[in-house]
């Protein structure tokens, strides 16, 4: 009797943890850099796809690239899916639009896309393409569409990585409609989810080098896009929750062609220790942000540092649980707080 109180005592005190995980499918971005690859190597574990982005496609439907061998083996060796990128170079609007109206290209790109999968025993591959304007939204569609039949017959993956949006209407702005007609309104993506096995939506990018300083994807911000996802009908278990794993660092900057201008750019985690530390600065939590940002005087001028870390990420994994949602896209492998593992480790099961 005293043994049986003694394990359903231990049961009792480990089961709220095993029980708060959420499960999920780990999908993981990742570029041709040794800090990239280096990362899935150390972490390949905790994925269960990866997405090389190497791949680009000419206005022909010619797709250029590589996988690297060493990806490969690291992903059969942990179980983790290989979906690589296809990628418009620049997300060139025209190029895309040259590319999904053209059903020469859009064959010869899915004739190339399977012929690359043979080669490297490849899962799937998820559409990249970006710069999408809403008068191309049905040759989008129909692009996608012969692919996810091609693909069906190869016994293949496909997804979309798809931009945020939070309305289907213009938005109060200049800003918000150049976002719409140029961005989100030519993905239909009640639509997409079903073709595909999934989208991914990039919840991130909030705030921009073309806008003021703000949250790279905050809390109150990323659930207004996963309701609206729902809202317009699309099932919880076809949602893949873009995770940011950079932050961003607004500067005043200055060239010949445009003079003075404000500008913010993408750095790791590496540079956000290193930018807190050059100007000593002390992160603050942004509660309605649910991240760090910090700020600091540069020669007369205000800098800012909205930081994504291991906290935040607490933060976006109980959006995560609390819709049921499919799982997590992050970008990009090799930019993240090295506590992130941590956390993804403690809070989630991978699929």
């Amino acid at each position: 009797m005293k043994r049986y109180l003694l394990i359903l005592a231990a049961f009792l005190f480990l089961a709220p943890a095993g029980y708060a995980q959420i499960r999920s499918e780990n999908l993981f971005y990742m570029v041709d850099t040794p800090e990239s690859f280096e990362s899935f190597r150390k972490n390949a574990a905790q994925i269960s796809i990866v997405c090389p982005q190497t791949f680009l496609v000419s206005k022909e439907g010619v797709l250029t690239g590589s996988v690297d061998r060493r990806v490969l083996e690291i992903a059969r060796a942990n179980g983790v899916k290989v979906m690589p990128l296809t990628v418009n170079k620049g997300f060139d609007q025209q190029l895309l639009h040259d590319i999904v109206s053209n059903p020469a290209s859009r064959r010869r790109s899915i004739e190339m896309m399977l012929e690359y999968a043979r080669r490297y025993g490849l899962d799937g591959w998820q559409f990249d393409l970006e710069g999408l304007h809403l008068s191309d939204r049905d040759s989008f569609t129909q692009y996608f569409r012969e692919t996810a039949e091609a693909f069906r017959k190869e016994g293949l993956q496909l997804s979309a990585a798809v931009v945020h949006a939070l309305e289907n209407v213009g938005g109060p702005g200049m800003y918000q409609r150049f976002l719409y007609e140029n961005w989100r309104a030519g993905y239909a993506l009640k639509e997409l989810s079903e073709i595909g096995d999934f989208i991914s939506i990039m919840t991130y990018d909030q705030h921009t080098r073309r806008t003021p300083p703000g949250p790279v994807a905050g809390i109150e911000w990323v659930e207004q896009v996963v309701q609206y996802l729902l809202s317009e009908g699309i099932a919880p278990d076809k949602i893949s929750m873009g995770i940011p794993s950079y932050s961003v660092y607004w500067y005043a900057d200055y060239t010949e062609e445009r003079g003075g201008f404000s500008n913010g750019r993408q750095v790791g985690y590496d540079w956000v220790q290193h930018l807190l530390g050059k100007y000593g600065a002390t992160p603050q939590w942004h509660e309605q942000a649910g991240c760090n940002y910090a700020f600091w005087d540069n020669g007369g001028v205000f800098e800012y540092l909205f930081i994504e870390d291991a906290e935040s990420l607490k933060r976006k994994l109980e959006v995560l649980k609390k819709y049921n949602l499919r799982g997590i896209s992050v970008w990009v492998l090799g930019k993240e707080d090295s506590r992130f593992w941590e956390v993804l480790q403690e809070k989630v099961v991978k699929k």
